[in-house]
Parts: C-alpha cells; structure tokens; sequence
C-alpha cells in the first residue's frame, strides 16, 4: 500500500493544509484564453467550453481520460444543467464511469478545487481533473417565490449583478470593500496608477515574440456551430492600461480612488490541470513534476477582500514550512490595484516581484477560472526559471482569501 500522509491545521480564522506526495505532471495546467464580457462567449455554456477547451488540453498532453479516477468541476455562475455538471462533463470527455464534487467559492473556486483534488489524492485515489469553468456574460436572473407577499408577487435577483453590487453579510459591494482598505492604508491615485500601470507593462511582457509565454500554457478556443465554428485563440477585450492613458480616467464612483482602469473586468473562460501522485505525475510528463505543498485559506475585517490574501499566502506557506523569502514567484488574483500595494506593504514583497506576465488586473476575471490560470502562469514562469518555489494567492467574496504554495522540481 503506498505510504501517504496530508496534515491539518486550522487556525480561528482560516485554515491550512501540508500535502505531500501530491503533484500537477508538469505542463498538465492549462487555461483557455478569456473573452470579454458580452463578447465571443456571451452565448457559450460554460459547461460547453469546459468540455471543449478540456477534450483538446488532454488530447495535446497525450492524457486518457481512462486513466482518471475522479473529476472536480469548479464553477460560480449557474448555466443550464449544472445540476448535473460533474458526472456530464465527466461523460462527455468519454470518461463515462467518472464523477465527482462540484465546487462554489467564488474567486477562490479554483484553490478550493484543487484542494479538494488534493485530498483526494493524499487518501488514495487515483489522478484527478480539475475543471473551472464560469461564463459571466449574460448571468441568470432567478425568481423566488414570496406567496405571503403583495400579490404573491415574487422576488428576483440577478445572480451576477447582485453579487457585484452586495456583500449580503457586510452590506456594501466589491468597489466600497477596495476603497475602505485604500483609504486604511493612505494609499492615493497615483500609486494605485502606478501599479496598474505596471501591470500591464508585465502583461505585455507575455505577448512578446507572438504570445510566447502564453502559448506554453493556453488552450485555443474551437467550439462548432452550425455554421462554421467560434474560435478564440487569444484574450479578448484587453485594453492598454498606460500611465499616460489611465491618469485622466473619471474614478470608478464618486471620491473613489479607483478608476475602471485599476479594477479587473468581468471575463468568460475555462482553466484546468490534471494531480496525482508524485510518481504518477513523473509517468503524465515524461519529466519533471509540479508538488502541491500547502493551501491556506483566511478571513479578514468585514468588507475587507483586498487584505485576505496576506493572511491566506501566510497561511499556506506556513503550511509549507516556508515563508516569503523561500518563494522564486508569486501570482495574485488581485481585482483592484489596492490589492496589491497592500500585499507589498504588509509582506515586503516588491510590486514589480509579482505577477511576471500579467495577472486578472490586466486579463480579466471570469471568477471560477482565475486562479487557476494564474497557477499555469506561475507554473511555467518557474519551468522557465529552471524550477523553484511558487504562490499564488487572491481574495474572493467580501473578506475572504485562499493561497496555494507549489514546487516545479525534477
């Protein structure tokens, strides 16, 4: 019986977890590109572009889905037949006898599935597909009954525009959330500039020589139609975030910091990776092999998104058995250009130290996906260093955060 052991520690405001013996055969993470909101998967299902952008990633990395064992789909906006989304997805990637948990955590949906993968892998079970799929564009708006109301009249809510708008719990949005750290840590407009500014200068950075670092990790888009297909074969709706262009941008409300420029847009997309076992992974890649170390999750102050990422990374790393001085890269799922700055002040982690080629400031935020591809991203920024320790970390939904510690090795 092959040895294991995956240790648990919590802490009264998140949580942690070791792995070991648990790795992403190297290469086996992929993202499609994203399209803009309202743009050329307005109309696709996400679970339809999972099964497409999924088929072609394995197919390109000569993975059968026969040698899988369980599947983990990651998704936040419902489409139609998400109820039965797992063991569907499953199916239609000829992996008929495969199932397994759906996941819903809003922008950490993509650590939480690998999460979960982890574990399953870490009690025994064979490789795991990871699948994160969400479609922003066009969100549904659900009804609720209210028979005691007036005239039974029911109640509705826009499943995407609400959550935008609302923290249920702390009563205010995502852009309030962002400006009450800005305004905490005396940030101004010209340092939140400054950092988007550089953003994009990182992610310009990844369309050198035709998409080079892109095409190490992206997935083209091919979907047929009835007439003709929908390709997409790279990201869609990405507008140059100069110094020069952003200074004279209006803010995002009134007296905010922020502009349009310094948060992410909405975005439609699907990510995805294959773990397993270290040995196993070695078999996948024909070379070396990414471990899986630790995963930490954390809460902050009511309304306080942009900081949960430090708690979160700390977490992780410590989970790890390592602290920021042990990492060679770091990626972040960073919504506003605030989250950021406060991650450098709080960890002493230079801004132009993270997020190499770009990040969802700059690529856009279809929520389930992000995260996951900003760990393909970080994974091959490490295969192009020669290997070495990476995180990844991010906020999601009101205060919360999540962080994953990985090793390219071999």
């Amino acid at each position: 019986m092959r040895e294991w052991m995956t240790r648990i520690t919590f802490s009264t405001r998140g949580g942690s977890v070791q792995y070991t013996d648990v790795a992403i055969p190297l290469g086996h993470a992929w993202s499609s590109p994203f399209a803009k909101w309202q743009g050329s998967l307005a109309e696709v299902s996400s679970l339809d572009l999972a099964v497409a952008v999924t088929q072609q990633a394995l197919a390109h990395r000569g993975v059968d889905p026969a040698v899988l064992d369980g599947v983990v789909l990651g998704w936040t906006v419902p489409q139609r037949d998400i109820f039965y989304g797992a063991p569907t997805l499953a199916a239609r990637l000829g992996a008929t006898g495969l199932s397994g948990p759906m996941v819903s955590q809003a922008c950490a949906t993509s650590v939480a599935a690998l999460h979960a993968a982890a574990g399953a892998v870490g009690a025994g079970a064979g490789p795991q597909l990871v699948v994160a799929t969400d479609r922003i564009s066009n969100g549904p708006t659900l009804s609720w009954p209210a028979p005691s109301g007036m005239g039974g009249a029911p109640v509705t809510s826009h499943w995407v525009l609400d959550s935008f708008a609302r923290d249920p719990w702390a009563g205010a949005g995502m852009l309030a959330a962002a400006e009450a750290v800005a305004a905490e840590m005396g940030a101004g407009r010209s340092e939140l500039d400054d950092l988007t500014a550089l953003r994009w200068e990182q992610y310009a950075a990844g369309l050198a020589d035709d998409r080079a670092f892109q095409r190490r990790y992206q997935v083209p888009v091919e979907i047929p139609q009835r007439k003709g297909s929908l390709t997409l074969d790279a990201d869609e709706g990405i507008r140059p975030k100069t110094r020069d262009g952003i200074a004279g941008l209006p803010p995002a409300a009134a007296e905010a910091l922020h502009t349009f420029a310094s948060q992410t847009h909405p975005a439609d997309g699907c990510a995805g990776a294959v773990v397993t076992t270290a040995a196993r992974a070695r078999e996948l890649s024909g070379e070396g092999i990414v471990r899986i170390l630790g995963s930490g999750f954390a809460r902050v102050a009511k309304s306080r998104m942009p900081k949960a990422p430090v708690p979160a990374a700390r977490s992780a790393l410590q989970a790890a058995g390592l602290d920021f001085g042990d990492v060679q890269a770091i990626t972040t799922h960073n919504p506003f250009a605030v989250n950021d700055l406060y991650f450098a002040r709080e960890t002493g982690v230079k801004p132009e130290a993270m997020n190499t080629y770009g990040c969802s400031l700059v690529f856009g935020h279809p929520q389930g996906p992000t995260g996951l591809r900003s760990v393909a991203e970080l994974i091959e920024e490490l295969r192009l260093r020669g290997g070495g320790i990476g995180l990844f970390t991010g906020c999601a939904a009101g205060d919360t955060g999540a962080a994953l510690v990985l090793e390219v090795t071999d």
